[in-house]
């Protein structure tokens, strides 16, 4: 008896410690990326929503003029704080976006691999599964820190808009002025979104599993360079694929700060408007700088998370 209670003790006590690690190291990941490409991040968000302001070059411009550019156009309307507006709450928002993404995404694929052979590799389906299930958890219990970052990163652009003055004073004005359906705004194209991570992630795990076979190792041995390539990889395969949700995505995000009444009354509405008014390039406003990014953000929060897991691996006692 007391050896099943050892053994049941053992396994939770397992549990816990793969649980703290992915936590750990997926948050962390989170807040080193976040703040590293904090001004890129703006850009995105503000092509995404506004497309260029008319002192920039036409949308025929290389992407790396567009950057340079709107970076520098910031910093001369609003100086250094500009490229940096919005990091609170996107550290905020990403710091447990990683930590609920890895714990789950890893939770379910220990689910699976118990139902089968424990030493087997996961089928690409499984993967799809547990990638799937990651980003539905997450995008339900980060979207309201996202509209806020949305809402801070875009504020100013907007004439007559009172501006928030902080994380909480935005989830408590967007709460009081627009109930929970603002809090929640852009979460059907964030749902949609998870078709991201269910691409992303599956793509990743086959690749590490290519680069351990080709350089006669393991997955848990690759080095950081190894990582970077895999993640930089299957990042942008999933960012071009699924680029256009987070068009609509911002858009309804941005839109409740409109005093003159919603432009788009649902997911449906919107991508038609930018169907009409831009045909399919609205959808992809705004690529070219995201995909510039997704490679050292892919780079920095994989890798980060990889290398931060094994040491916390290290740390804490079996």
């Amino acid at each position: 008896m007391s050896d099943g209670k050892g053994r049941t003790r053992g396994g939770a006590q397992v549990k816990a410690r793969e649980a703290a690690c992915n936590a750990v190291a997926g948050g962390s990941a989170g807040f080193i990326s976040a703040t590293v490409l904090c001004p890129l991040d703006v850009l995105k968000t503000r092509l995404q929503v506004y497309g260029l302001p008319s002192n920039l070059s036409s949308g025929s411009a290389p992407p790396g003029k567009v950057i340079i550019s709107g970076l520098q156009h910031i910093l001369k309307t609003e100086g250094l704080p500009g490229l940096y507006r919005g990091l609170s709450p996107t550290i905020v928002a990403l710091f447990p976006t990683w930590a609920v993404t890895f714990s789950v995404y890893n939770y379910v694929r220990g689910l699976l691999r118990s139902q089968g052979a424990r030493n087997s590799e996961l089928s690409v389906e499984a993967n799809v599964l547990a990638a799937s299930c990651a980003g539905i958890a997450t995008a339900i219990a980060t979207n309201p820190l996202w509209v806020v970052k949305t809402r801070l990163q875009t504020q100013g652009m907007r004439p007559g808009a009172v501006p928030y003055t902080g994380i909480l004073s935005a989830l408590h004005r967007i709460a009081a002025e627009e109930g929970l359906r603002g809090l929640y705004s852009g979460l059907l194209p964030s749902l949609a979104g998870v078709t991201h991570v269910a691409i992303q992630f599956p793509v990743y795990e086959k690749a590490k599993l290519y680069v351990a076979k080709k350089d006669n190792t393991t997955v848990d041995k690759l080095g950081p360079g190894q990582v970077a390539i895999c993640s930089s990889g299957s990042k942008v395969t999933a960012s071009i694929i699924t680029y256009p949700h987070e068009v609509v995505r911002s858009k309804l995000q941005e839109q409740g700060r409109v005093s003159h009444g919603a432009r788009y009354t649902g997911v449906t509405d919107c991508i038609k408007q930018v169907f009409q008014k831009e045909g399919v390039a609205g959808f992809y406003r705004g690529c070219a700088t995201n995909l510039l990014r997704t490679t050292p953000n892919a780079v920095i929060t994989f890798t980060s998370y990889e290398m931060i897991n094994r040491l916390m691996h290290q740390l804490l006692p079996p």
